[in-house]
């Protein structure tokens, strides 16, 4: 099957240029000049998609995916199947999720578990980044063997969630180290656990058991703490790859902003909802509603300029990515666990499906150029984690993940009409400038016309390699 992409507008690494694509079977066959010039020669396509007045960009690629996850009695309402099909909705073709392995357990047994639940149910392309509860020499000598075998290069510590996922120190730097020596990624939840554990004790013993009290006990603070503790242990554990997950604070990025410009192999990415919500109008929402927000890092307050700066970090490449921690529980029987202790409240916003448009939104307001928008949600993950030329790029070769994405619609955000397995939205009636029109995935359209076409099990497992931003 052949199919010319014709009339668009193609953004990536190079800028905006009108460009046609020809796709053959599952990869990007040329890049092609429009039909008007005259060295343009006849091109036959099983298939012509009309991007006239649109922007043809890369799929999205979301590197931080929690489908299915076990978390606080409950698990995560997206399977991988609606899951994937909701990214795809989207405009995203490849999610990296997260296997697990908790203390106690067997680092192969924990990716191999996931395997198990993504295996012919994704719609889309998929690989998976381990989480690394119990770092001992076992876990070690297996970080090792899931780099040169399995495909799984990025290993997830937590400076958080002492009891479930937390690394003391002295493991977050036998991990360093390792990953220093193989060239695999450290990704870092930067939160000082410890503390926040004493400061939630104090906030229900006083009776404030409300979810804004979620944030409140969390503060900034201790993000900037932890984030600078793990860069310093990754200075002396011999300068590895270290990625922080779901950026969130000024005070955190103050600090790798100074370690990249240090010549550290630092990187972090943020999260659409520390850039558009806050603490404020949405954590403490009257009632029980603030619980619809309740993640980890907390929305931020509106008094200072988080989310301002989280947008200068992306202009200057501080910030490098842009991915969801899309972690969903549905407010009725999830969330309402948590009713009268903020603390029992699972962790997690649904974010996957509309990721693209909510960055668009920042092309629309001159945040950020096109070029860095097809960066920050496509081309960089794709780069950092190891999927890049694959994955990432229109280019000839590359797998046919492709948008079609029209700027001249208007549409509104809401839970009656999302795809996620999810009862309410984080993002209800926001209004979106841009939509998502046409998307391909290895060269198969699963959503055209507002229709999606798709099907569990499409999607492949991807082995991903090394950063490719190593210094």
């Amino acid at each position: 099957m052949r199919t010319l992409i014709t009339g668009g507008t193609l953004v990536g690494p190079l800028g905006a240029t009108p460009t046609d694509v020809l796709v053959d079977g599952e990869t990007v066959a040329a890049l092609l000049a429009p039909p008007s010039a005259a060295s343009r020669p006849a091109v036959e396509a099983d298939r012509i998609i009309d991007a006239t007045g649109k922007y043809v960009i890369p799929g999205g690629v979301d590197v931080h995916t929690h489908m299915e996850l076990p978390f606080g009695g409950t698990a995560a309402s997206d399977t991988f199947a609606t899951g994937s099909a909701a990214a795809a909705w989207g405009g995203t073709t490849t999610i990296v999720d997260f296997a697990v392995q908790r203390t106690g357990e067997v680092v192969e047994e924990g990716l191999a578990g996931w395997h198990a639940k993504a295996e012919g149910q994704c719609a889309i392309d998929y690989g998976f980044h381990m989480i690394m509860g119990g770092v001992d020499e076992a876990a070690l000598k297996a970080m090792d063997s899931l780099v040169a075998h399995e495909g799984v290069t990025s290993f997830k510590l937590f400076m958080a969630y002492p009891g479930v996922f937390f690394s003391d120190d002295g493991q977050i730097l036998r991990a360093m180290q390792r990953a220093a020596d193989s060239g695999a990624t450290i990704m870092m939840h930067a939160e000082n656990g410890l503390a926040i554990d004493v400061l939630v004790a104090q906030a229900l013993a006083r009776g404030d058991t409300d979810p804004i009290h979620h944030g409140l006990t969390r503060p900034p603070a201790l993000e900037g703490e932890a984030t600078h503790r793990a860069s310093v242990l990754a200075q002396v554990a011999g300068n590895p790859p270290l990625y922080f997950v779901h950026l969130s604070a000024s005070e955190a990025l103050g600090v790798v902003s100074g370690a990249r410009a240090a010549g550290r192999n630092v990187f972090a990415e943020t999260c659409p909802q520390y850039l558009y919500l806050s603490l404020e109008e949405h954590l403490g929402a009257p009632g029980f509603e603030g619980a619809k927000y309740v993640a980890s890092p907390p929305l931020r307050t509106n008094t200072a300029p988080h989310a301002d700066d989280l947008w200068r970090g992306l202009r200057t490449d501080d910030l490098a990515v842009v991915s969801t921690d899309h972690c969903p529980f549905c407010f009725a029987e999830q969330k309402e666990l948590g009713r009268g202790d903020f603390s029992k409240i699972p962790n997690g916003i649904g974010t996957v499906e509309h990721r693209i448009d909510l960055i668009y939104q920042g092309v629309v307001a001159g945040k950020i150029s096109l070029q860095r928008w097809v960066e920050t949600c496509a081309t960089t993950p794709a780069r950092m984690f190891g999927l890049y030329p694959r994955k990432g790029v229109v280019a000839p070769g590359s797998d046919a993940d492709i948008v079609v994405y029209d700027p001249a619609v208007t549409t509104t955000i809401s839970a009656a009409t999302h795809h996620m397995n999810l009862d309410h939205s984080a993002w209800e009636g926001f209004e979106i400038a841009g939509k998502v029109d046409t998307v391909l995935s290895r060269g198969s359209v699963v959503v055209s016309g507002g229709q999606f076409s798709g099907r569990a099990g499409h999607g492949r497992y991807v082995p991903r390699g090394l950063s490719q931003y190593l210094r």
